[in-house]
């Protein structure tokens, strides 16, 4: 009887380093949800969600970035609560603040491709600021059309309503988030490939 074993690689190390990113990413998201901050004036509270979605396509690019935010939309839909407020389920996903959810994995897609040039990802401090910040602002504005698009077909906002309490009253927390995820970019403090 041979006791000689062979092992297998079933996932390569680098696969195990993004999956648990996204992961990581992916709570960072869910926790930024409990940053909320409510307005009397709009359906939508003010939260550190965007900051996570920026963080996750700049850090993963467009692949795994995107990844990670299905699977945070994935872990609130089947009811952990890690939607703005602790809501949780698939109700939340088709509510007023829905649109702004399904949003996050084609920002980040987007974020991590403009950033990245692609899927092949680069490091990020090597990205000039406005690349960098274009990116956001692109990626910002993704996150605004679906929120916008989800409060006009289920909370029956017109849309110019829609547009000025869903999305230009939060124009200068946007900036803000925009600036700190650029200065984490080009920090140099990111993982790298």
């Amino acid at each position: 009887m041979s006791t000689d074993t062979d092992s297998v690689e079933l996932v390569d190390d680098l696969t195990v380093g993004y999956v648990a990113q996204a992961a990581l990413l992916a709570a960072f998201v869910g926790a930024g949800a409990y940053v909320s901050f409510p307005l009397p004036f709009s359906s939508v509270p003010v939260t550190l969600q965007v900051l996570g979605v920026f963080l996750a396509g700049i850090v993963l690019g467009p692949v795994w970035g995107a990844a990670s935010m299905v699977l945070y939309l994935a872990v609130g839909a089947i009811g952990v609560p890690v939607f703005a407020g602790g809501g949780a389920g698939v109700g939340t996903l088709l509510g007023p603040t829905g649109g702004y959810l399904w949003s996050y994995p084609v920002a980040a897609a987007l974020i991590g491709g403009v950033v990245h040039r692609g899927i092949d990802l680069r490091d990020p401090a090597t990205v000039s600021v406005p690349v960098v910040a274009a990116a956001l602002v692109a990626g910002t504005v993704v996150i605004y059309a679906f929120g916008v698009a989800g409060l006009v077909a289920v909370a029956g906002y017109g849309v110019a309503e829609a547009v000025s309490v869903g999305a230009l009253v939060f124009a200068p927390g946007e900036a803000v988030k925009i600036a700190a995820a650029t200065a984490v970019a080009r920090s140099g403090q990111l993982p790298t490939r």
